[in-house]
C-alpha cells in the first residue's frame, strides 16, 4: 500500500488546524429593528379651540391628534 503523500509543508497545516480550533463561528447577522410607525417630534401651531377639543377627554390628546391627522391625509 503506498503511503497517502501530504500537501503543503507542516507549519501550514499546524496553522490551518489551530485557526480551525479557535475561530469563532460565524453568526447571522442580527436581524434589523424594524419601527411600523416610527415618531417625530415636531412643533405645530393649532387653533386654541381645536387643542382644548382634542384635550377635553384627557390623556392621549397627542394620538387622537395624530390619529385625525392620519384620517385627513388617507393613511387609515
Amino acid at each position: 500500500m503506498k503511503p497517502t503523500r501530504r500537501t503543503g509543508n507542516a507549519f501550514d497545516r499546524a496553522e490551518a488546524a489551530f485557526k480551525s480550533a479557535t475561530s469563532k463561528p460565524v453568526e447571522a447577522a442580527p436581524k434589523p429593528r424594524t419601527v411600523p410607525e416610527g415618531k417625530e417630534l415636531v412643533s405645530v401651531r393649532l387653533d386654541r379651540a381645536v387643542l382644548e377639543n382634542f384635550q377635553e377627554d384627557g390623556p392621549g390628546w397627542q394620538d387622537r391628534i395624530n390619529a385625525a391627522l392620519r384620517t385627513a391625509a388617507g393613511l387609515d
